[in-house]
C-alpha cells in the first residue's frame, strides 16, 4: 500500500492492463471545450473502453452464462450465483438483492470511492487523459490546505508510532498495551502510537518536529494548540493514539486514550476540514474486507473493545468515536453490509443508546439486531474471559432492534391505557423514520400486534400529519400472448428449430434446455414447480440460467406473471432477443392444433425428466464417493451403498 500525492493510500495493487504503476493520469489542458463538456466526453470514453467483466472479475469469480457472466454477489451473502455482468450492455445486476449499475457504480460501491476518484482510477488504467478542473483562488487554497492536513496527520502518526516502538519514555504505554493483550501485529495493523507525557519531552514534542506550513496545517487539524503567548503546544499528551482513517486510507484525525491519571479518558481530534467524527468509524478501513465478506458488521462503543475483538478472532467490527451513532455513519457502513449487530453493555445507558438508534436504521433500510452483554462485562472483558465461541453465540442470539426497543418500552411503561399512550408517543419517531410506505406499514403491523391496538388505529396515532407522497404507478406491460395460451406438445420439435438457431455466440442450448427454456418462458405459472425439482441445475452456465434468475426475481414479487412481462423486464441483448423469438414462435403456432389441449401433460413430463436427472446426478456423486472411500472404512462404504441402492430404486420406479 503506497501513499499518493493527495495523501490517500493506493487501493489497487497491480495493473492487469499492462499499465505501469508509475504512470499517472495526465492532464488535458483543453482550451477549445469547457471543463464540463470535456469531462462528460472523457467519462463516456472511459466507460466505453473499460472492460466491465475484467474490472468486476478482479473482485468476483465470474463464469460465462450465455451472453452474460454470473458470480456470487459481492454486495450480499449468497451461496449460489445470482450476480450477472453483461459485457455487451456494460452493466451488472443482482437478481438476489437488486444491486445494479455500470462500471463506475461498481467501482464506487465495492471500493467505496466517490465518482471523481473512480473516474480517475479507470482513466489511469486505460491511459486516458482527464481534463483539468479550474479552481478559483479560494477553492485552490482550500484544496491545498486539505492536502497539507492529510500529510501532517500522516507524519504525526509516523512520529507517534516510532516513539511508541523505540523511546524509553513509552515504556509505560508499551506495558499498558501488553496488559490489554494487544500483540505487535495488531498494533501495526491499526498504526497505534503514543504521544509522550510532558514529563518526558515537554509540551512541544510534535511541534518541534514540524516546520513552516506543516505547523500551520497541524494547528488547523488540531494537533497543535495555540497558547496565550502566540506559541503552540501538543494537544495529545501521555495518550495511546488511534489514527482514524477514512475509506480511502487517509488519516483524518486521532483518538487518544490516556495512559496515566487524568481526564478525559478518551479524546478525539477536533472537527476540521478533513475530520468529522459523526461521519467516521474507527476500524472501518482496516476491517472493511471482513465486513463485506461476512455481510455483517458488529458495532461496539469503545476503541479497545474493537481492538480486543479483532485480536480474539472477531474481525468484522467497527466503532463510532465516543459519540451516539449517526445516520452518516450508517450510510458509510452500508457500502459494505446491510446487516449490523449492536454489541452494547447491558446497563441502562447501553439500552438507551440502542433504542435511540432504531430510527436511523429504519431510515437507511438496514437490518439491525442487538446483543446485550451480561452485567459487569464490556466486549473486551467478555471475549477475553469467555472466548471467541461464546462471543459468536452471543452475536448469533441477537434480537431484532425494533422488537427489542418495543419490548423495553413495554417493560418501562406497561400495557395499561396510560402506558400504551406513552409507548405510542415514543414509537412515533420510529414509524416516521421508515424509508417507505411499505416499510412503515410493516413496522406498524408488528407494533400493533404487540400492543393489541388495531393497525389502522395505530397508524392514525403515529401519523405525523404531513403530506404523503404516493408511490409511483407501474404500468402493466402490453399484453402479447393471452394467459393460458397452449404450447402444443406436438410442436415442440418445430419450436426447438424456431428459436435459438441464430448462431449468436451467447446462445448455446441443447435440445433439452431449449424445451425447458421455452416452457418456463411461456408458462411462468409452472416456474415454481420446475424450480423445486432442479430446473436451475439443468440450465447452469448458459443463457437459460440468466432467464431463470430473472423469472425468479419476478416471482419474488408475489403475483401471477404473464409471459410478456419477462420480455419487458429484460434489457436489450441476447437474452431479450431469445425470449422474443420464443414468444414469436408460440404466437405463430396454430392454436387449433389437436396435439395438446393444455400443458399439464407436458409439465408432468418435464417434472419427471427433471426428477430423473436430479437422481442421476446424485447417483454419480455417490458413485464417486464410494470409489474414493478408503478400503478400511467399511461402515462408510455400506452407508453409501445403501443410499445408492435407494436412489437406484427410485430411478427404476420412474422408468
Amino acid at each position: 500500500m503506497t501513499l499518493t500525492a493527495d495523501g490517500s493510500r493506493e487501493i489497487f495493487q497491480g495493473t492487469p492492463y499492462g499499465v505501469a504503476p508509475e504512470i499517472r493520469v495526465s492532464i488535458n489542458r483543453s482550451v477549445s471545450m469547457g471543463y464540463s463538456e470535456t469531462r462528460d466526453s472523457v467519462t463516456a470514453q472511459v466507460k466505453e473502453q473499460a472492460d466491465i467483466v475484467q474490472i468486476i472479475g478482479e473482485s468476483v469469480d465470474l463464469k460465462r452464462a450465455g451472453a452474460r457472466f454470473l458470480g456470487r454477489c459481492p454486495f450480499h451473502g449468497e451461496k449460489t450465483p445470482s450476480f450477472s455482468v453483461h459485457p455487451g450492455q456494460q452493466f451488472y445486476y443482482c437478481f438476489g438483492c437488486g444491486e445494479s449499475g455500470d462500471v463506475f457504480s461498481f467501482m464506487m460501491k465495492y471500493h467505496n470511492l466517490d465518482f471523481p476518484t473512480a473516474l480517475q482510477e479507470l482513466a489511469r488504467r486505460y491511459q486516458i487523459e482527464l481534463p483539468e478542473k479550474h479552481y478559483s483562488p479560494a477553492e485552490q487554497e482550500k484544496e491545498n490546505l486539505r492536502k497539507a492536513m492529510y500529510a501532517v496527520n500522516e507524519k504525526a502518526a509516523r512520529l507517534f508510532r516510532e516513539y511508541l516502538l523505540q523511546a524509553k519514555g513509552a515504556a509505560q504505554a508499551r506495558a499498558y498495551l501488553e496488559r490489554r493483550g494487544i500483540p505487535p501485529d495488531i498494533q501495526e495493523k491499526f498504526q497505534l502510537g503514543y504521544a509522550p507525557a510532558v514529563e518526558s519531552v515537554g509540551w512541544n514534542f510534535l511541534g518541534s518536529s514540524l516546520q513552516g506550513e506543516e505547523s500551520a496545517a497541524a494547528e488547523a487539524v488540531g494537533l497543535l494548540v495555540r497558547n496565550d503567548k502566540g506559541g503552540t503546544y501538543d494537544r495529545f499528551r501521555d495518550r495511546i493514539l488511534f489514527p482514524i482513517f477514512d475509506p480511502k486510507g487517509r488519516i483524518t484525525g486521532f483518538g487518544g486514550r490516556i495512559v496515566g491519571d487524568g481526564q478525559p479518558k478518551y479524546m478525539n481530534s477536533p472537527e476540521s476540514l478533513v475530520f468529522d467524527k459523526s461521519r467516521s468509524l474507527l476500524g472501518l478501513f482496516q476491517q472493511a474486507p471482513e465486513i463485506r465478506s461476512r455481510q455483517r458488521a458488529v458495532l461496539v462503543e469503545g476503541n479497545f473493545d474493537l481492538i480486543s475483538l479483532v485480536v480474539h478472532g472477531c474481525p468484522n467490527v467497527v466503532a463510532p468515536l465516543g459519540t451516539a451513532l449517526t445516520r452518516p455513519q450508517l450510510k458509510l457502513l452500508r457500502h459494505y453490509a446491510d446487516n449490523v449487530i449492536l454489541l452494547f453493555d447491558g446497563d441502562a445507558a447501553g439500552v438507551k443508546a440502542a433504542v435511540r438508534s432504531v430510527p436511523l436504521f429504519l431510515a437507511e433500510q438496514m437490518s439491525a439486531k442487538i446483543a446485550l452483554l451480561p452485567s459487569g462485562h464490556d466486549p473486551d472483558t467478555f471475549i477475553r474471559e469467555k472466548g471467541q465461541e461464546e462471543m459468536e453465540r452471543l452475536l448469533d442470539s441477537a434480537v431484532p432492534l425494533a422488537e427489542f426497543a418495543l419490548t423495553k418500552l413495554i417493560e418501562e411503561h406497561g400495557l395499561s391505557l396510560d402506558g400504551k399512550n406513552r409507548i405510542v408517543e415514543e414509537l412515533r419517531p420510529l414509524a416516521q423514520a421508515a424509508a417507505s410506505p411499505l416499510q412503515r406499514s410493516v413496522v406498524i403491523a408488528h407494533f400493533s400486534e404487540k400492543l393489541g391496538v388495531p393497525a389502522r388505529q395505530l397508524s392514525d396515532l403515529l401519523a405525523d400529519h404531513s403530506p404523503v407522497t404516493p408511490p409511483a404507478v407501474t404500468h402493466p406491460a402490453p399484453r402479447g400472448i393471452p394467459a393460458g395460451r397452449p404450447y402444443p406438445a406436438g410442436a415442440q420439435t418445430r419450436e426447438e428449430h424456431q428459436f435459438g438457431r441464430s448462431g449468436r455466440g451467447g446462445i448455446n442450448l441443447n435440445v433439452a434446455q431449449k424445451r425447458l427454456v421455452a416452457h418456463m418462458v411461456l408458462y411462468p405459472s409452472h416456474f415454481l414447480r420446475l424450480e423445486q425439482v432442479g430446473l436451475r441445475q439443468r440450465l447452469a452456465c448458459g443463457v437459460g440460467e440468466v432467464l431463470f434468475l430473472q423469472l425468479q426475481a419476478l416471482h419474488a414479487k408475489g403475483r401471477e406473471l404473464e409471459p410478456e412481462e419477462l420480455l419487458a423486464a429484460l434489457p436489450e441483448g441476447e437474452e431479450r432477443a431469445l425470449v422474443a423469438e420464443i414468444l414469436l414462435a408460440a404466437s405463430s403456432t396454430d392454436s387449433g392444433s389437436t396435439h395438446c389441449s393444455g400443458t399439464e401433460e407436458e409439465l408432468a413430463e418435464l417434472l419427471l425428466w427433471l426428477k430423473r436427472e436430479e437422481l442421476k446426478e446424485m447417483e454419480r456423486i455417490l458413485t464417486a464417493e464410494i470409489e474414493n472411500v478408503p478400503r478400511d472404512e467399511h461402515e462408510t462404504v455400506v452407508r453409501l451403498l445403501q443410499e445408492k441402492q435407494k436412489i437406484d430404486k427410485e430411478l427404476r420406479a420412474l422408468e
